[in-house]
């Protein structure tokens, strides 16, 4: 399939392109040879090949579910300037 130059200026028109005359024969061969190896992969033999979600046969490693920190909340909590029962106190900002 190859772009004729009115398809070529309707493309440009949807995508919102401006191409000047002297810059139509450059993208229409680019296109064109887009579209050609479009054409040439979708003659590729496809039917055997098993649809797959990753080229590689491998497993996702997880880490163990442990816990590796140790509790900072009251040593954090110490060196806010006002606190109430674990919560810090905010000075009110809204009327």
């Amino acid at each position: 399939m190859s772009l004729s130059p009115e398809e070529l200026r309707q493309v440009a028109h949807l995508a919102r392109l401006q191409l000047g005359p002297d810059e139509l024969p450059r993208f229409q061969s680019g296109l064109n040879a887009i579209l050609s190896m479009i054409d040439q992969m979708q003659q590729t033999p496809t039917a055997a090949i098993i649809p797959m979600a990753h080229p590689f046969d491998l497993a996702q490693p997880l880490r163990p579910d442990c816990v590796t920190e140790t509790d900072l909340r009251p040593l954090v909590m110490a060196l806010a300037p006002a606190t109430q029962e674990g919560l810090y106190l905010v000075p009110k900002v809204i009327e």
